[in-house]
């Protein structure tokens, strides 16, 4: 029986006080459910997480997957308990391992394309290479540990590079985030699972299987990327760095080839490619001209813009923890068991735009993320330990696509939109990448601000202080946005103390929440599935295409589409 099926039950709610001891555990088991030691052959923790909405009384919760001998009667079990069947999380390929073996050896096999190395690329290379079939992997972008040090040298000495930076490069725009790995999306495949187990393969720590928010942080990417790219070339694939896709052959509407261009040779080659991935990330704007320019359907989508705002992470952990009696007072007591506090905040503002926390960073930086020259993005980003003074979260304002004029008939005009804002904060920045910054205090009275606060930027290269609102200059976002900030800042207030503090800081602008556009695909059951509804063969995939919002879902989705990619082989031998 393998591990993830050798257990039968699964017990949830279990409540244990923070500071229990681990060796306590199998007998807080037994206890709950009124059994001998011998009655529970063994068990392991799925989940763990924490209940704060008492702040008297904090404490883990578990959810455990249980074997029981079989004396047990677990159907009296589950009545009594909250008892269920333990589901079969085990990845189960679609395919057998060997399904490259009837093609690879073919002298007209072509070999699927993976364009991008962010987390959709790298999962649906590993995938494919898993299965046999050993892609060809195109990233502009540079390998992950030369491509730290092009971003750690735009921040500290402003020498940027537009191929190598926060979006461009092995690890995509995740690389340098919070590392957060868990995601809402739909997963009865239980695929999000494979992810984290493949990671866990990596370096990065065990706990990310089953603690309730799971996240890794920017170093221990490097290495994680770093192991997923040696598996996807000891099973074959190969990766090209600094090759970037710039065209693309399409004859009657199926796609025959690409256009690369070697970034550090210069030399331009043409891929004979019937079956390419395209997991380009939600930056790739040239790309997003190209593809438009050459027939693949387009649309316009909605995304959010807004600020970074800086708190210490103290007041967060203060508002989230309180003052609990149990730990002397003191919520860093709290947090060296679950960690810095996070929070989650939405309002309907009334001109009837919605106001939220996005990538929320405990313990974080914010970071500059652009990836063209002369032009400002922020971002946000934390190593596993959260440890830095600030916490920073974007709070952004959704946008539809008759905001930024996509109604008129161009599915692009969304790009248009994020470089007007990002060019607006790199000149309100002083333009030298700096980005403008404001008081909480002054953004909400409508004036400059003149000194900092308590509360000091983790932005780099720099912030100058100016004023966001439009009031006494160029306004940093549309009015609209504006007002919705100004107005859900208080009620903000009201949820964590605080917050709404005249000495907090804006930082702008985030303009990255989510691709601008889609790329529209084929549904599941459609024979040609995951596919461009307009190219066949192009499978748009992950955050670029408008199929995911973060790490996790953006992997997830890069292993559906490379099962479904794997298919077409078998389908057309069978044919």
């Amino acid at each position: 029986m393998n591990e993830a099926f050798a257990y039968t039950h699964r017990l949830s709610n279990l409540k244990l006080p923070l500071d229990h001891r681990s060796d306590v555990l199998r007998d807080e088991i037994l206890s709950f459910l009124n059994l001998r030691n011998d009655q529970l052959e063994k068990f392991k923790v799925y989940r763990r997480g924490y209940d704060a909405r008492n702040k008297s009384n904090i404490h883990f919760i578990y959810t455990l997957d249980l074997l029981f001998s079989s004396d047990v009667d677990t159907t009296a079990l589950a009545k009594k308990y909250h008892l269920h069947n333990a589901p079969d999380m085990a990845y189960k390929p679609v395919f057998k391992q060997s399904v490259g073996a009837t093609f690879v050896a073919q002298a007209d096999y072509k070999r699927p394309v993976v364009i991008g190395t962010g987390p959709c690329g790298l999962f649906a290379a590993l995938t494919l290479a898993q299965l046999g079939l050993q892609p060809l992997v195109l990233e502009r972008g540079k390998a992950v540990r030369q491509r730290t040090k092009d971003t750690w040298g735009f921040w500290r000495k402003q020498v940027f590079n537009e191929e190598s930076n926060v979006q461009f490069g092995e690890g995509g725009a995740g690389t340098f985030s919070d590392g957060k790995l868990w995601s809402q999306v739909k997963d009865p495949k239980h695929l999000g699972r494979k992810v984290m187990e493949e990671m866990v393969k990596g370096g990065a720590p065990e706990e990310i299987l089953y603690v309730s928010k799971p996240h890794v942080g920017t170093f221990r990417l490097v290495k994680i990327v770093e192991y997923l790219r040696g598996e996807i070339e000891r099973l074959g694939g190969e990766i090209r760095f600094s090759t970037r896709v710039e065209d693309i052959l399409v004859e009657n509407g199926s796609i025959r080839g690409l256009s690369t261009h070697n970034l550090v040779n210069g030399q331009h080659e043409q891929v004979d490619a019937s079956q390419v991935v395209l997991a380009i990330g939600h930056s790739a704007r040239d790309t997003f001209e190209m593809l438009h320019s050459r027939g693949v359907f387009v649309e316009p989508k909605a995304f959010s813009i807004g600020f970074r705002i800086e708190h210490p992470q103290g007041l967060i952990d203060r508002a989230r923890f309180g003052n609990n009696d149990r730990y002397a007072g003191h919520p860093d007591k709290i947090v060296e068991h679950v960690g810095a506090a996070d929070y989650k905040l939405v309002y309907h503002a009334k001109n009837g735009r919605s106001v939220y926390s996005f990538c929320m960073c405990p313990g974080g930086t914010v970071v500059a993320a652009t990836s063209e020259i002369g032009r400002v993005v922020t971002n946000g980003m934390s190593q596993y330990s959260r440890l830095e003074r600030n916490a920073n979260a974007g709070i952004v304002v959704g946008i539809e696509p008759s905001d930024f004029g996509a109604d008129s008939g161009n599915p692009l005009a969304g790009i248009a939109f994020q470089r007007n804002l990002e060019s607006g904060a790199y000149k309100l920045g002083g333009e030298n990448y700096f980005a403008p910054g404001q008081l909480v205090g002054d953004f909400l009275a409508g004036r400059a601000s003149k000194e900092l606060g308590d509360v000091e930027p983790s932005y780099k290269p720099g912030v100058l202080l100016t004023d966001l609102t439009g009031n006494q200059g160029p306004s940093a976002l549309p009015a609209y946005a504006i007002k919705a900030i100004q107005e859900a800042l208080p009620e903000f207030g009201k949820q964590i103390k605080g917050f709404d503090r005249r000495d907090s800081l804006f930082t702008g602008v985030e303009t990255r929440t989510s691709a601008p556009i889609r790329i529209r695909r084929n549904v599941v059951k459609h024979p040609l599935a995951f596919q461009s509804i307009s190219t066949e063969g192009l499978y748009p995939a992950g955050e670029g295409a408008g199929y995911a919002g973060g790490i996790m879902s953006a992997a997830i989705d890069g292993i559906k589409v490379a099962e479904a990619l794997a298919g077409t082989y078998l389908t057309r031998a069978s044919s």
